[in-house]
C-alpha cells in the first residue's frame, strides 16, 4: 500500500511540474477589440520567453475568463491589469500604444 502511495505522489509531482513548464503555451494568442482603440494581441509566447507563467497573472491580476475584466488604459496606465509589469520599469510603459495596439 505504500508503495502506491508514494507512486500516487510521484504522478501527481510529475503531472503538476510538466503543467507549469507549460503554463503559457508556445504559439497562444488571445485578441481583444478595445472601443476606440486598434486590437491587442496577447501573445504567450513573448511572455513565456520573458520567463511568465500563467499564474503569474491569473487570477491575482486577471480573471480566467476572455472579457471578464473592464481594462481601460486609465488602469493600465494606473498600475493595473497590464500596467502591473508594463510600467516603464519592468516592461515597457503603457503609453507606447503601438507596441500593443494593432492598426
Amino acid at each position: 500500500m505504500k508503495k502506491v502511495f508514494v507512486l500516487a505522489i510521484a504522478v501527481v509531482v510529475v503531472f503538476a511540474f510538466t503543467m507549469t513548464a507549460f503554463a503559457v503555451p508556445s504559439g497562444k494568442t488571445v485578441e481583444f477589440t478595445p472601443a476606440g482603440a486598434g486590437k491587442v494581441v496577447f501573445d504567450g509566447t513573448a511572455h513565456a520567453k520573458a520567463g511568465l507563467k500563467c499564474a503569474d497573472c491569473h487570477p491575482a491580476v486577471f480573471q480566467m475568463k476572455k472579457g471578464a475584466d473592464a481594462i481601460k488604459m486609465a488602469d493600465i496606465n494606473g498600475g493595473k491589469f497590464c500596467g502591473v509589469c508594463h510600467n516603464g520599469t519592468k516592461a515597457f510603459g503603457g503609453k507606447e500604444c503601438a507596441k500593443c495596439h494593432m492598426k
